[in-house]
């Protein structure tokens, strides 16, 4: 096998050589050699012992493709993989291995009726539950193994509760990986990774905790830091993120990237609270969009569930695409960005500014093993989450592009319903 890539030691290298078990948990650090030294785990499998049916699994094929197969597509001469996206499937060495993907409980019935010998699952910690449960009954083929890797996630989710603690009653083989044990990161890269995260996120991506989300979202948010007036000039890809509510408050955030800085400035909000100043229709709030956007706005990203607010601005011929709301790689998003110093409010944001100290994990979720803020508060964060996830995850490749304007914008820009994207090689 002729790797592009060099070859994994320690803890890496140990993986790969040891005797595996039917479940193999890889979890831990991000960057800390997981995956790779997963992938060529893998490779061996499908290539030496494979004899019957394997699948790959990622929280889509999209991002089990950027993750997993792309990586080994850069690893391997191309005459010896091959995939087949519409078919579902990839030809590794000759051996069809299966390829799905499993964004909710539904997604188990992909699987089922399948007899399988091997199976790979990437960030099995998003992975519903009921997907993963019904993947181990369909691992019924002789010497059948799984392989899982992840991040850490609450220290009662199923995987770490039900797999991970009780590793010793049900043997399965559990590996926990450090930054120290991929001697490939420079120390520049990782003292400038330390610093990208903080609180929760620094205890789960840097140190490889199983620890609860508590207290506030976004405790590094600091007025001194991040309040600061928006550039008069040089700002790009300038958006519009929108909070619909009909009971609760409809939040607009204008925000965009500062071109000498690569800095993220929310520029202005525009907050109706219905409770106080009275319901509004479609069409008032449609005029108050009217009166909120400029001709340097893009487009207008808004939560995928106000089809009927969205139609609205379609018909007034705005370009509109429907927001990122999954929810946690949103406010992994902005954390990152506030830890760093790169993501700025305007101080007339008012409303944006008064959230973030009252914007707090839910303990009842908690208990559940589930991540999730409060329904409470959140009208200004939810708004954020989109504009930064527009700005970044979704449009790093087209950022570079000149902004076209859009005051009124051509009618045949459509909308795209973006999916969920795991941070690729963690």
């Amino acid at each position: 096998m002729s790797l592009k890539l060099q070859k994994p030691q320690g803890k890496g290298k140990a993986f790969i050589l040891a005797p595996p078990a039917r479940i193999n948990i890889l979890h831990g650090s991000v960057r800390s050699s997981k995956t790779i030294s997963s992938i060529i785990k893998w490779i061996h499998l499908v290539k030496n012992e494979a004899t019957a049916e394997c699948l790959m699994v990622g929280k889509t094929e999209r991002t089990l493709m950027r993750n997993i197969i792309n990586p080994m597509q850069e690893m391997l001469p191309s005459s010896v993989i091959q995939v087949n996206k519409g078919a579902g499937e990839m030809i590794l060495y000759g051996k069809r291995v299966y390829l799905a993907g499993a964004n909710d409980a539904r997604s188990e019935s992909k699987i089922r009726g399948q007899t399988l010998q091997y199976a790979y699952v990437d960030e099995g910690t998003i992975i519903p539950e009921e997907f993963m449960k019904m993947l181990q009954t369909r691992l019924s083929e002789d010497n059948a193994q799984l392989y899982v890797t992840t991040n850490p996630d609450s220290p009662y989710h199923w995987m770490k509760t039900e797999l991970i603690d009780a590793a010793d009653l049900i043997k399965a083989n559990i590996w926990h990986f450090t930054l120290a044990d991929n001697p490939y990161l420079s120390p520049d890269y990782v003292e400038a990774l330390k610093r990208e995260f903080t609180g929760l996120w620094y205890q789960r991506y840097i140190e490889g905790l199983w620890v609860l989300a508590e207290g506030v979202v976004y405790p590094m948010w600091d007025e001194s830091k991040h309040v600061r007036p928006a550039p008069t000039g040089d700002m790009e890809n300038i958006v519009v993120s929108v909070d619909y509510g009909v009971t609760n408050p409809s939040v607009f955030l204008m925000g965009g990237i500062h071109k000498p800085t690569g800095n993220v400035h929310v520029m202005k909000e525009l907050y109706h609270d219905s409770s106080q100043s009275g319901q509004l229709t479609d069409r008032q709030l449609g005029d108050l969009m009217t009166g909120f956007v400029d001709k340097r706005v893009r487009y207008i990203t808004v939560d995928p569930s106000a089809t009927s607010f969205i139609a609205e601005l379609r018909s007034r011929g705005y370009a509109v695409r429907e927001a990122i709301n999954d929810v946690i790689p949103g406010i992994q998003e902005v954390s990152k960005l506030l830890s760093s110093e790169t993501l700025f409010i305007d101080p007339s944001c008012e409303n944006m500014r008064k959230e973030f100290s009252a914007y707090v994990w839910d303990e009842n979720a908690q208990k559940r093993g589930e991540d999730k803020p409060k329904k409470v508060n959140d009208h200004c964060c939810d708004a954020l989450r989109y504009l930064v996830q527009d700005l970044t995850t979704r449009n790093r490749a087209e950022i570079s592009r000149p902004s076209p304007g859009m005051a009124h914008v051509p009618r045949g820009i459509r909308s795209s319903r973006s999916r969920r994207s795991g941070p690729a090689g963690f």
